[in-house]
């Protein structure tokens, strides 16, 4: 198997941190990447399949500043919305989720 590490800010040899309101900055390595977090996720029971399709599979792929959930897996196993720009990879603010957005 292989493994691609994500490298922090373009131009620096440095690994991508990410840091976790509860536990400090962290290497991603740390974390699960969950999704977009601009995204409306469907009401819990809605039976609208093309709903739930569209939320599942059709998505942007942005470049630039964007909100992202992440969960600290190797952690404190908190969801986190991070503040990341994917043109460059440098992370900005990060801050807890409520708790529903785990189930």
């Amino acid at each position: 198997m292989n493994t691609v590490l994500a490298f922090g800010p373009i131009g620096s040899n440095s690994m991508l941190r990410i840091n976790c309101p509860h536990c400090g900055e962290r290497d991603y390595t740390e974390f699960r990447y969950a999704g977009d977090a601009n995204k409306a996720r469907p009401a819990h029971g809605t039976g609208d399949l093309k709903t739930w399709h569209d939320y599942v599979f059709i998505f942007d792929n942005p470049k630039g500043p964007h909100r992202e959930y992440w969960q600290h897996v190797f952690g404190c196993r908190q969801w986190l919305i991070l503040e990341r720009n994917t043109a460059t990879n440098i992370t900005g603010a990060s801050q807890l989720t409520d708790t529903s957005r785990a189930s």
